[in-house]
C-alpha cells in the first residue's frame, strides 16, 4: 500500500475512472468544466477559476458542491493575496503565538460567510430528510473545514477554527462509516488527526479540544490515501502532506511530495517556491539559492506565472544567503521583497527589519537605521515595530 501511494505521488494522481469514482464522490466533481476550473486554480489563476466555478454554480444552483468551489477559490485567493500561503510561516509552531494584522475587505469576509452559510444551510436541509446522505455530509464538512482554515490563518481565531475543523472531521468520519472508499473524506480527518496531535497543550486547552484525539502518523496515512485516490481533495491532501512532513523535519519525504506537485503544475508559483524552501530546510542552501533564482527568472517570462508574488521568493532567497553569510546579496534580496508592489504590509515590514539587521552585520549603520525606520511607518502592521525601535537604539549583532 505504501509503495502504491508513493508511486502515485511521484507520477501525479489521475482522476479516477468515472464509472468507479462516481460511486464515491459528489458527481459534480467529475464534470469537465469543474476540472477545468481546478486547472486554473492550481496555476494560481484564481480569477479564472472563480469565473468558471460561478458558471458551474449557475448551471447547478441546487448542488452545494458548486458553491463550495467558489468558497474554496475566494478563501485561497484572499490568503494568497495576504501572503498567508507562504508555508515557511507554518513550518514551526511559533506562528501560533505570532499575532499579525490581516486587513481583509468587508466585502470579501461577507462573501466567505455567505457562501459558508449557504452550503451549510443547503446540506442541513438534505440531511434533515436523510441523515445518511454521504455527499451532503462531505459537502458540509468541506465548507466548514475551509471556513475553519480561513479564520485560523487570517484571524488567528483558534477556538472557532478548532470547532469548524472538528465539525468537518465529524462529518467526514460519518461519510467513511457509510462508505470507506469515499477517498475525499480522508483529507479532513487526516488534517485533524495530525493537527490535534501537533498542537501544544496550552493551545488545546484554550480552544477547548483537550478530549479530542489525534495521531500524527495516522493523519499522514489518511492524507496519503486521499492524495492517491481523492477526486476533489487529491492536490490539497498532497499540499497538506508536504507541509506536515516539513513541520516534522522530514524534509526528504516532503521533497518527494513537492517535486511531484511542481512537476504536475509547473506554472504554480507556490509549488515551485516550496521546492526551494524545502531544499533550504534540508540543508542544501547553495542548491536552494539556485532554485530561488530560477523561480525569480521564470517569473520574468511573460505569462509563465499568474499573479506572482515575488516577495516570497526574494525573502526566502535573502534568508538563505544570510545563512551562508552572503550578506550584501541578502540585504539586496530583503529590499527587493519589501519593495514588491503587491507585498502585504506584514511581510514588507518583516523584510525591512531583516534588511536592517543585515546592514548592521555589514556595519552600514546609516542604511540599517533607514531600513528600521521603514518598519516604523505609521499604519498597517505594527508587530515588528518594537524590534525596530530596539535596533535603532542598539545595533543588531546577530546574537
Amino acid at each position: 500500500m505504501v509503495c502504491t501511494v508513493l508511486v502515485a505521488l511521484l507520477v501525479g494522481v489521475p482522476v479516477a475512472a468515472e464509472a468507479q469514482a462516481n460511486q464515491h464522490t459528489v458527481p459534480l466533481n467529475l464534470d469537465p468544466e469543474v476540472r477545468q476550473g481546478f486547472d486554473h486554480f492550481y496555476n494560481l489563476d484564481y480569477d479564472g477559476a472563480y469565473r468558471i466555478f460561478t458558471d458551474v454554480a449557475q448551471k447547478h444552483p441546487n448542488d452545494p458542491m458548486a458553491w463550495n468551489y467558489i468558497l474554496f477559490t475566494v478563501i485561497f485567493r484572499e490568503l494568497y493575496h495576504q501572503d498567508l500561503l507562504d508555508t515557511t510561516y507554518y513550518a514551526h509552531n511559533s506562528f501560533l503565538a505570532t499575532k499579525r494584522d490581516v486587513n481583509v475587505l468587508p466585502a470579501t469576509r461577507q462573501e466567505i460567510e455567505s457562501l459558508t452559510n449557504k452550503v451549510v444551510g443547503m446540506t442541513d436541509a438534505v440531511l434533515s430528510k436523510n441523515p445518511n446522505d454521504k455527499n451532503a455530509l462531505f459537502e458540509r464538512g468541506y465548507a466548514k473545514g475551509m471556513h475553519g482554515a480561513f479564520v485560523v490563518l487570517a484571524d488567528h481565531a483558534y477556538a472557532m477554527g478548532a470547532r469548524q475543523g472538528y465539525a468537518a472531521r465529524n462529518d467526514s468520519e460519518a461519510v467513511l462509516k457509510l462508505d470507506p472508499q469515499y477517498a475525499d473524506a480522508y483529507m479532513a480527518v487526516g488534517i485533524q488527526q495530525f493537527a490535534v496531535a501537533s498542537l501544544p497543550t496550552w493551545v488545546r486547552l484554550i480552544v477547548g479540544i483537550m478530549g479530542v484525539g489525534g495521531n500524527r502518523e495516522k493523519g499522514l496515512q489518511m492524507l496519503r490515501y486521499s492524495a492517491a485516490h481523492g477526486v476533489v481533495t487529491s492536490v490539497e491532501s498532497r499540499t497538506a502532506l508536504g507541509l506536515f512532513l516539513r513541520h516534522d523535519g522530514r524534509y526528504a519525504e516532503a521533497l518527494v511530495v513537492e517535486r511531484a506537485l511542481a512537476k504536475d503544475f509547473p506554472h504554480d508559483y507556490l509549488f515551485q517556491l516550496e521546492v526551494a524552501n524545502l531544499t533550504k530546510d534540508e540543508g542544501q542552501g547553495l542548491q536552494a539559492i539556485a532554485l530561488y533564482k530560477q523561480v525569480i527568472a521564470d517569473a520574468e517570462k511573460p505569462g509563465y506565472f499568474v499573479d506572482v508574488r515575488l516577495q516570497m521568493a526574494w525573502f526566502g532567497l535573502a534568508d538563505t544567503e544570510r545563512g551562508y553569510n552572503i550578506l550584501k546579496d541578502a540585504a539586496y534580496g530583503y529590499e527587493q521583497a519589501a519593495t514588491q508592489p503587491n507585498c502585504s504590509d506584514w511581510l514588507r515590514k518583516r523584510a525591512w527589519l531583516a534588511a536592517g539587521q543585515t546592514e548592521d552585520l555589514l556595519h552600514d549603520r546609516q542604511k540599517a537605521i533607514a531600513d528600521y525606520r521603514q518598519v516604523l511607518k505609521p499604519g498597517g502592521d505594527q508587530t515588528q515595530a518594537g524590534a525596530a525601535r530596539g535596533y535603532i537604539e542598539k545595533p543588531y549583532t546577530g546574537k
